[in-house]
């Protein structure tokens, strides 16, 4: 009888240990798939982390932009009003006023970060300037700028206006 039994317990303590053994490699499964689903959100929060610093860096860079562009119509102005030419002495003064305040106005967009972009004499970029018109002129290489229409503008490293540009074909 007791050879009977010892295969019989035999037998148990082997299903046990299978059952062991499969309740360990389930558990082992298990940790694995949460440890990769951790690494993959700890990388998705870093990921976020990153994205939300850069646009803060942007914004805090390009925060004027929208003021800028709003006043560049302003400035046109000015140096439209500084181009006539006067002959009173009274008007002389108020010109030179209006110089002043122009000069200010420079370089307080300079401060920001605004400055004009380059044109004459260039050659043609279309990130930074816009043909409006063309021209056949031997003085000049082809694909030059010859005149500027209207003055652009780079507010850091960003186009916030580009020159509108006659260009030499």
């Amino acid at each position: 009888e007791e050879t009977d039994q010892e295969p019989v317990e035999e037998q148990q303590e082997d299903q046990e240990s299978n059952s062991n053994e499969s309740e360990l490699e389930q558990l082992k499964k298990e940790k694995d798939e949460v440890y990769q689903r951790l690494l993959r959100i700890q990388a998705e929060y870093d990921n976020f982390r990153k994205r939300t610093q850069k646009e803060k860096e942007a914004d805090r860079k390009y925060r004027s932009q929208s003021l800028v562009t709003e006043l560049l119509p302003v400035l046109d102005n000015l140096e439209r009003a500084l181009q006539v030419e006067v002959k009173e002495e009274s008007a002389t003064s108020f010109v030179e006023g209006v110089d002043m305040i122009y000069r200010k106005f420079l370089d307080i967009l300079k401060e920001e970060g605004v400055e004009p972009i380059k044109t004459e004499g260039e050659k043609f970029d279309p990130h930074l300037h816009q043909a409006v018109m063309q021209v056949e002129d031997d003085n000049y290489e082809s694909n030059s700028i010859v005149e500027e229409l209207q003055k652009g503008y780079k507010l850091k490293d960003r186009v916030i206006r580009p020159s509108m540009v006659k260009v030499n074909q």
